[in-house]
């Protein structure tokens, strides 16, 4: 009968385990010793020359060669010139004023910074309203003969020319023009 056998592996080189283990090395601990004790060597007698070489030369005579003086010139500086004077004009800024109106004087119509008089109304007043137009909320009725600021307008809204006032007690509002005329400050 056949006896089987493990077949060998591609991957090793060939040789049998137990041959390799059955063959003595030989013993190369001395090349490597030998070789540490040769770099040592060689490194001392680097360091031997390095030592000569620089540190074991006699001192440098510094009275046989003078130190060299290195001096130190700026390059001439130019002649100076007289530079001619002309005065260069600058205009000077004005401040100008602007008028501060004379509210003394009634002006020929209703104007913005000026004083007007609820007039018109047939002793009933003027409504004064939150916008300029009917549809806003009535803020107070101004009686008639009152002289208020105006300070806006005019603006239009439901066919009259609306300005923004303010009365003597600090409210403001909205009335229509029909209801004002000029006035002096009071």
């Amino acid at each position: 009968m056949a006896e089987y056998k493990i077949p060998p592996n591609p991957h090793e080189d060939g040789v049998d385990k137990n041959e390799q283990n059955n063959v003595e090395k030989e013993p190369v601990e001395w090349l490597w010793l030998s070789g540490g004790v040769l770099v040592a060597l060689a490194g001392l007698l680097v360091g031997w020359f390095i030592i000569n070489a620089f540190l074991l030369q006699p001192p440098v005579d510094l009275a046989a060669s003078p130190p060299t003086i290195i001096v130190l010139t700026a390059p001439p500086s130019p002649i100076p010139t007289e530079t001619p004077i002309s005065p260069t004009l600058t205009p000077i800024p004005t401040l100008t004023p602007i008028p501060t109106p004379d509210t003394a004087v009634a002006p020929p119509e209703i104007t913005v910074g000026f004083y007007a008089e609820v007039a018109n109304t047939g002793g009933i007043g003027v409504t004064v309203r939150g916008g300029p137009s009917v549809n806003n909320s009535p803020v107070l009725v101004a009686a008639e003969g009152m002289v208020v600021l105006i300070i806006d307008g005019p603006d239009e809204g439901n066919d009259l020319l609306w300005w923004q006032l303010e009365l003597p007690d600090g409210t403001k509002g909205w009335a229509a023009g029909d209801y004002l005329v000029p006035a002096a400050m009071p």
